[in-house]
């Protein structure tokens, strides 16, 4: 059987092809399972630490992986801890989350962990809503960052467009407010409120924005590999995403490429 070592060795040069490079500051959405699947085919310990270690190995010293911790209790439990509570978004992303010294973002329902050279960057953020303009999407877009994406489509993944359709201000969605008890790094409880902005289930808005993704793939914006395909990883930097996303939403084809309306 193969050694903890030897596997890292093994992801060496994996994720290559996917747009991600040293010193890149990459929002990481993923699904794990066939690249767990691949490591145990090789016959070694196919654990969450090879993987994200590999991914830090990809962007180096100088790099920063984040990773989500979305969580979406917040609205009905009405409680959130910094320290506690858990990701929703897969097994990588909480073993991230419990085990590497990263920074967590303070949003209660869109939280992230930062690891690497830029962590203090995100180490102060609390954004009041989820894709505002002091979120962690704003703070990769002034960075240069990258997002990228393994074995999910964009509809399960790119959470990234509705940071753009809130900067954007489209009509289809709007702010709702929740609030709860929140307890801080420091332990300390405190009754908050935090937005979204939402869609308008009233007028029937639907999320559709694999549409999108077809935009960003025949136009060569995204780098890497289909889901499913190669290592699964494709990425986008942050500004191109963006940019050609305004696009669609001034030109007044939102509709046709990030939501639907389906009647009641």
């Amino acid at each position: 059987m193969l050694i903890k070592s030897d596997m890292r060795k093994l992801l060496d040069g994996y994720w290559d092809g996917s747009g991600i490079t040293t010193g890149d500051c990459v929002l990481l959405h993923s699904s794990m399972k066939r690249t767990f699947c691949y490591l145990s085919e090789l016959g070694g310990p196919a654990n969450p630490r090879i993987i994200i270690d590999s991914l830090l190995d990809t962007v180096g010293p100088t790099g920063t992986i984040l990773f989500p911790l979305f969580n979406f209790d917040f609205p009905t439990s009405k409680e959130f801890s910094m320290v506690s509570t858990p990701s929703q978004m897969g097994a990588l992303t909480e073993y991230a989350r419990k085990e590497y010294k990263g920074v967590r973002t303070g949003h209660p329902i869109y939280s992230f962990i930062a690891i690497g050279a830029h962590q203090k960057e995100f180490s102060k953020i609390n954004n009041k809503s989820g894709y505002g303009s002091d979120s962690p999407f704003a703070k990769l877009l002034e960075i240069d960052g990258k997002i990228a994406v393994i074995d999910l489509d964009d509809q399960n993944s790119m959470t990234s467009y509705h940071f753009v359709e809130e900067k954007c201000q489209v009509p289809y969605r709007y702010f709702k407010t929740f609030s709860g008890v929140y307890e801080g790094l420091d332990g300390s409880k405190t009754q908050r409120e935090y937005e979204l902005y939402v869609r308008d289930l009233e007028a029937g808005v639907i999320t559709s924005v694999n549409r999108m993704g077809e935009i960003l793939w025949a136009e060569n914006l995204y780098s890497g590999h289909r889901p499913n395909i190669g290592n699964g990883m494709r990425s986008i930097p942050m500004k191109s995403l963006y940019k050609r996303t305004e696009i669609e939403i001034k030109s007044g084809r939102a509709i046709d490429a990030l939501y639907e309306i389906i009647p009641k």
